[in-house]
């Protein structure tokens, strides 16, 4: 496997600026201080997802297109892989655990794609999509730990460059972004090499935490406690994230569920933007003040995919 690069993010950044328009960077005033928060929740699809999908698929061959591609995801990933293969008419498989929040499966079908459900807490996401790929030939399109994937998320931080540029005199010197198994942060430690990337976990499952401590890869935990921020729910990260992210990132910090639900009630009190539980925790981490950005401070809000109901039960608690 090829090894994720500053050009490929820039290459990436070219293709996904001719089928998308930059999403937003919005100022949200905390404590006195201006923090800038991109919106990754207004993407087609409800999350960054569609920018790593679209870079991997769009470089198959036409052979490899012909055979399809299979993908295992939550969700948001599923969303991004299955929008991008209908776009150019491949065939998408997607591994999906049983308990993804409904609004996920039902989009992921709505696109096109073929959903295979799994049991996350008895069976291999893996070993189904391996087994998929012998199957019929296609291209395992990873979450995050795939070149493509990582340059596609990173497009967010050459756009944070001349937004940053713009409105803030300056680009980017810290980017806290949720994390689950760091294809993101990979991906924006690379675009923005001159900014600290602060990656967030929710609590039980903040392994990439854990692992820059330790200066080596450290799985999750036995028995992982229940999370409502399915999206980073991730055992461990792999490799070729973990070269990027123990050279680039100073540290992880690890929310709870208590912080999140409040950022994305701020979120949408202030921002008017609905934030799913994972796209909130980087937000949830300020707000909670255990890192404070400078003013060229910026948060990753990665996603929006939620559930009505849940999202309501949010907004209606006050914890």
């Amino acid at each position: 496997m090829r090894e994720p690069t500053r050009a490929g993010v820039e290459r990436a950044a070219e293709k996904v600026a001719a089928i998308l328009p930059q999403t937003p960077l919005l100022p949200l005033e905390i404590d006195g201080a201006t923090v800038w928060c991109k919106a990754e929740c207004l993407q087609p699809v409800g999350a960054f997802k569609i920018r790593g999908a679209w870079h991997r698929l769009s470089d198959l061959s036409e052979d490899e297109r012909g055979r399809g591609v299979v993908g295992v995801s939550s969700g948001n990933h599923a969303q991004g892989v299955a929008w991008a293969a209908r776009r150019l008419g491949i065939a998408a498989r997607i591994v999906m655990p049983r308990d993804a929040p409904a609004v996920k499966l039902a989009a992921t079908r709505a696109l096109g794609a073929e959903v295979v459900l799994y049991d996350r807490y008895s069976e291999s996401r893996e070993e189904i999509a391996t087994a998929l790929c012998a199957e019929s030939g296609a291209t395992l399109v990873h979450a995050f730990a795939d070149p493509w994937v990582i340059e596609g998320q990173g497009t967010i931080g050459h756009e944070l460059l001349g937004q940053m540029e713009r409105l803030a005199g300056g680009g980017p010197d810290l980017i806290v972004a949720p994390c689950g198994g760091g294809g993101l942060t990979g991906g924006l430690a690379l675009a923005c090499p001159d900014a600290a990337v602060v990656p967030v976990e929710p609590e039980g499952w903040d392994d990439v935490c854990r692992s820059l401590a330790a200066g080596t890869i450290v799985p999750v935990g036995p028995n992982p406690p229940p999370t409502a921020c399915d999206a980073l729910q991730t055992l461990a990260t792999q490799p070729v994230n973990f070269a990027i992210l123990k050279a680039r990132c100073p540290f992880g910090l690890v929310v709870t569920p208590t912080e999140v639900r409040a950022a994305q009630r701020l979120a949408f009190a202030r921002l008017r933007l609905v934030i799913e539980p994972g796209g909130a925790a980087a937000l949830a981490a300020v707000l909670a003040g255990k890192v404070t950005p400078g003013p060229r401070g910026v948060v990753v809000l990665s996603g929006g995919n939620t559930d009505r109901a849940a999202f309501a039960q949010v907004l209606a608690s006050d914890d």
